[in-house]
């Protein structure tokens, strides 16, 4: 990639040892100082990535309200089929106070409207591209048909677009991919939803151009729900809150700042020589809003929470202004509730990952705030949301000591076979590059062949901070550096967060629908720059 600059800076050409350290972590110190490998992986830096900042005033934290995105309602319910439909179009919205950003969004809202669903009912969902550029719809941590799972290059055009190919689908890198299918201005997806309840998100997957797609506002939520996870008596209405947490930057004419080498988003992928590892903004948005306050009861509120961030890792603690920490209790994961409560101070969350949780307020003084803080973060990154204890509430909300028994009880012994993956910093067609078993994406390729119904186990190996997804299904932590897995690994993920350095195994059932997928990198820079493979199932 040719080197570029942060206009703003005026930096020279040669890039300087802040620079190369601001490509993230231990991928910058090798860089900068020539440490082994070892030396390097060993000190675990807290993020990956470099920080943009903000060009604007930006607000005091605590003051905007936390807005609730709205719930999509279908067009159509015949034939037990739930329809809807969304257009994806450009719109502005206030973000920061008295700041008009402009947004690419679902329906004119950041983030997109929430889908609410039942387990077991199929939906479909008709999305109409009003953007200048291709888009593709991913359901993360759906068990979704391939057809309608949004691979990267299966593409809805604009109807502006100039021709069926030019640029869609991988073309500016010279690869094509036959098995490509590109319709023109709409899609239909199917989501047949025989799935665990929990929240899943959908966002944008065009191929080499997620993480400004992302950035730029293409992400909203979907939950599912049943009978079995309704008759709990978890805290639900207005006590169960979805808290999708993103950072973004601000340029100086209020719209969101991104260091794309094409703001066009329409021929070259990547970003800016500082930025190779990963985009961090300096503001925390949580739905859409600065470090927003929740007016809340002294009671019990499930905390849906997703990191809708594009590369930036939390580690989350609930504390009053008096220094004491409230209970994270996580009842949920990626793909559902867990089988019993796991309670945490400190609870790290990458990117894409979600973790359902309950906090009780009753013991905090009516008047009194709670934060909710980012234990690596620095200055404004340090915040992330505020909860104030407004009023005194009767709750006969529970958490029950057995949330679910449906969950797989896979045994490394189940396995047919076991794979080893390492996710390293390369070389892509001449330019710098994210890598999985030492090749860069190539969606004409066949990388990994599964057969239906087939359990096995995976290692998983890092370099920096690489949080892996797994399309179609979900999968048990079995190890983290040959040790037992950590207590925020309980239940059933799609996402696990590697560490630099580190090795995890994880084990699944490769079973639902037949047909191309993929896993990845869900560091957003990442994946774009090739840390994406194909995962076969036949």
């Amino acid at each position: 990639m040719r080197e570029d600059h942060d206009d703003r800076s005026g930096r020279a050409r040669a890039m300087t040892r802040r620079q190369i350290l601001g490509i993230g972590g231990a991928l910058g110190l090798m860089a900068a100082t020539g440490l082994s490998a070892s030396a390097a992986l060993s000190r675990r830096p807290p993020i990956t990535g470099a920080e943009l900042r903000s060009a604007v005033p930006l607000p005091p934290p605590f003051q905007v309200p936390l807005p609730i995105p709205a719930v999509l309602k279908p067009v159509s319910t015949k034939g037990g089929v739930d329809h809807y439909e969304i257009t994806q179009r450009e719109a502005s919205a206030e973000i920061l106070p008295g700041v008009r950003t402009p947004l690419w969004t679902y329906e004119g809202t950041f983030p997109g409207p929430t889908i609410e669903s039942r387990r077991g009912r199929p939906i479909t969902v008709t999305h109409r591209n009003e953007l200048p550029v291709p888009t593709a719809v991913h359901l993360h941590g759906g068990r979704t048909p391939a057809d309608s799972d949004g691979y990267p290059t299966d593409l809805i055009l604009p109807g502006s677009w100039p021709d069926a190919t030019h640029g869609a689908h991988g073309a500016e890198h010279g690869m094509h991919d036959p098995r490509a299918v590109l319709t023109k201005l709409t899609r239909d997806y199917t989501f047949p939803l025989d799935q665990r309840p929990t929240m899943l998100w959908y966002h944008d997957h065009r191929m080499d151009f997620t993480a400004p797609a992302i950035w730029r506002g293409l992400a909203g939520l979907h939950i599912i729900r049943d009978d079995a996870e309704d008759s709990l008596g978890l805290p639900a209405g207005p006590r169960e809150l979805p808290i999708a947490i993103a950072d973004r930057a601000f340029a100086a004419d209020g719209g969101l700042d991104y260091p794309s080498v094409d703001p066009t988003l329409r021929e070259r992928p990547g970003v800016r020589e500082p930025y190779l590892a990963g985009v961090l903004g300096d503001v925390i948005l949580v739905n859409g809003a600065p470090w927003p306050v929740h007016e809340v009861d002294a009671a019990r509120y499930r905390l849906r929470i997703l990191n809708a961030s594009n590369a930036r890792h939390y580690e989350l603690e609930a504390v009053t202004d008096d220094g004491r920490r409230l209970d994270l209790v996580q009842i949920g994961a990626d793909q559902g509730l867990l089988a019993t409560p796991v309670t945490h101070q400190l609870l790290p969350l990458a990117p894409a990952e979600r973790y359902d949780v309950i906090v009780d307020f009753s013991g905090v003084p009516i008047g009194s705030r709670v934060r909710v803080v980012n234990r690596l973060g620095s200055g404004g990154t340090r915040d992330v949301m505020a909860f104030r204890v407004v009023r005194n509430a009767t709750d006969d909300s529970r958490i029950p000591r057995t949330l679910s028994n449906d969950l797989p009880s896979w045994h490394r012994s189940d396995a047919v076979r076991v794979r080893e993956f390492s996710f390293r910093a390369g070389q892509m067609h001449g330019e710098h590059g994210w890598l999985i078993g030492g090749l860069p994406f190539d969606p004409a390729r066949s990388d990994v062949t599964v057969r239906l119904g087939d359990v096995e186990v995976w290692r998983l190996v890092a370099d920096v901070h690489h949080p892996v997804h797994l399309h179609l299904v979900g999968f048990a932590v079995l190890a983290r550096g040959g040790r037992p897995p950590l207590p925020h690994d309980a239940g059933l993920k799609d996402t696990i967060s590697l560490r630099p350095g580190e090795s995890a195994e994880i084990i699944t059932r490769f079973d639902g629908y037949r047909g191309r997928y993929l896993f990845h990198c869900h560091n957003a820079e990442h994946e774009d720059m090739g840390m994406m493979a194909n995962l076969e199932i036949t």
